[in-house]
């Protein structure tokens, strides 16, 4: 009973902390429920004994991809978006499209059938830890695509670099 509570909990919070994020006027306070929520997500990651998941959760998405964000907005100049009506009338498209959405989604759900198991069980998991098994998976069968997106983060960077270097004489 006890875990079905605390899953409730985070899956009620979580829903209700994504409609708050969307539907905030000033996006600065938008930013603050959405680390509220990466917070939670990381307690539903905790509850799922993913600790490695978690970890992450919290130091990337709520520490730098938060940070990011609110350097953006901070850069913006949104005063006049501040004042404008939103959502003017789109409400009804909304709630279509979101309702056709949901009913492909379910839809897709129902007809899902799952492959096969592979060798991670969670006897094995249990021995060999989350985190050294997906160290393990990530360092031998996902190497290259691993290799991958680091050379696209590190274009990001030295593009992010070369842009903000000012512009000297020499």
């Amino acid at each position: 009973m006890l875990p079905e509570l605390f899953f409730g909990y985070f899956a009620a919070v979580i829903v209700f902390l994504s409609v708050i994020v969307i539907t905030r006027r000033n996006p600065v306070h938008s930013v603050m429920w959405m680390l509220l929520l990466f917070f939670h997500i990381a307690g539903l990651y905790l509850f799922l004994n993913a600790e490695f998941i978690a970890a992450i959760q919290i130091i990337v998405y709520a520490g730098a991809i938060l940070v990011l964000f609110l350097f953006v907005l901070l850069l913006l100049n949104l005063r006049e978006e501040l004042r404008a009506k939103r959502f003017v009338g789109a409400w009804p498209a909304g709630l279509f499209v979101t309702s056709a959405l949901l009913v492909i989604i379910l839809s897709v759900l129902k007809s899902f059938v799952p492959g096969p198991a592979g060798k991670y069980s969670i006897e094995f998991i249990k021995q060999e830890t989350h985190t050294k098994a997906l160290g393990k998976l990530l360092y031998t069968d996902f190497l290259f695509p691993f290799e991958i997106a680091s050379l696209v983060l590190l274009v990001a960077i030295i593009g992010a670099m070369v842009l903000a270097k000012r512009k000297t004489g020499k």
